[in-house]
């Protein structure tokens, strides 16, 4: 087994409301078996702790110290069944969430069968939509809108903030009227703040993403309860078991499932199969994953329940060179699902090698 420790620059400054960020560094885990089939996955945290408590330093250490002997240690015949031991790792979600999209990755190249069609998936394509963060000035978000929306993305996310939403959204709205559009706050607001989202409210928004902080299910239901657009969690939808909790409380019609967030692919289907169970519409959220990880989100949105557009933007959107040797493509708002066997796309290893810090490795 294999780490990775990879940094790549953005195209394209990106902020939201806790921070900004020019590059991105990411954990590449390889799993290769004795008989030299080989699965990727990847670790897209977080640089810092402002979206959530864990970030790339932490994740690298319990990585190496904890979940690289655990899983070297431990047979499967299935990646659920490694899952299910990782679990025994509290927390953490991130760092697992490399390992088990590499076992996914590695099983469904030794079946012979797609990643999508291992997970469940049952489309040959799947609709894209893209996230644009906080621009220095409403016309220069008003020209990120423009390219994206002339790229044919089929639906747009507004980053906000406190001072940073109502305006800028309205403007937006205003220029184009047709396109889907909706707005994340990634929990940047109070509990007592309803005025901007009663406003927001009035903008025929697809959703509002995350408006509080992720513990505060109570507050979002009564949030809620008096809008008639969506609420979609995100950070508040950790463990399936945040999501049975939310669907009680009735804290949101809409869940972003995140590979990452939720430890990897297959706590990612089990919250999508929940959902579909309780007729909650479902997309797949994006930590701007190099390639690997946006194949894993490729094949995640080509289940049945994912019926909004996912945060499967091509590698131009944010990286002028992917670690894949082809880049996934958005065409006119759609990216093809691979037909072939596992994860579908293949590590360019001399420049993943050109842009690895720091690699680690663990035999059994």
């Amino acid at each position: 087994m294999e780490l990775r420790r990879v940094r790549l620059p953005l195209v394209h400054r990106f902020r939201t409301s806790s921070h900004a960020k020019r590059s991105l560094e990411h954990i590449i885990v390889t799993l290769t078996s004795t008989d030299g089939a080989v699965g990727w996955g990847e670790t897209a945290s977080p640089s810092g702790p402002y979206y959530s408590a864990e970030t790339v330093d932490s994740c690298w250490a319990v990585a190496r110290s904890f979940l690289a002997p655990l899983v070297l240690d431990t047979g499967w015949e299935h990646p659920s069944e490694l899952a299910a031991v990782m679990a025994r790792v509290r927390g953490n979600h991130f760092a697992r969430a490399g390992f088990d999209t590499a076992a996914w990755a590695l099983w469904s190249q030794v079946s012979g069968v797609p990643l999508a069609e291992a997970l469940g998936g049952d489309r040959a394509r799947v609709e894209a939509g893209v996230s644009l963060g906080i621009e220095p000035t409403v016309d220069e978000l008003l020209e990120q809108v423009a390219r994206r929306v002339g790229e044919g993305y089929r639906r747009v996310k507004l980053k906000i903030a406190p001072g940073w939403d109502v305006t800028p959204v309205r403007a937006v709205r205003t220029a184009f009227p047709a396109v889907p559009l909706h707005v994340d706050a990634n929990g940047a607001y109070p509990v007592d703040e309803v005025a901007v989202f009663r406003q927001l409210d009035h903008l025929g928004l697809l959703m509002i993403e995350q408006p509080y902080a992720p513990r505060a299910l109570v507050d979002h239901a009564a949030l809620q309860a008096v809008l008639e657009t969506p609420l979609c969690l995100d950070e508040s939808i950790e463990e399936v078991d945040d999501l049975v909790t939310a669907l009680r409380l009735r804290a949101g019609r809409i869940v972003n499932i995140k590979v990452s967030r939720m430890g990897g692919l297959t706590a990612a289907v089990r919250a999508h199969d929940l959902a579909l169970a309780h007729g909650i519409p479902v997309w797949c959220g994006g930590m701007h994953e190099f390639g690997i990880g946006r194949a894993a989100n490729v094949a995640l949105s080509s289940l049945p329940g994912f019926t909004l557009p996912s945060d499967v933007s091509g590698s131009a959107k944010y990286y002028a060179r992917d670690i894949t040797t082809a880049p996934i493509v958005c065409t006119d708002g759609w990216v093809e699902v691979p037909t072939t066997a596992g994860l579908g796309y293949t590590p360019d290893l001399p420049f993943l090698t050109s842009q690895t810090l720091d690699h680690h490795t663990t035999a059994r």
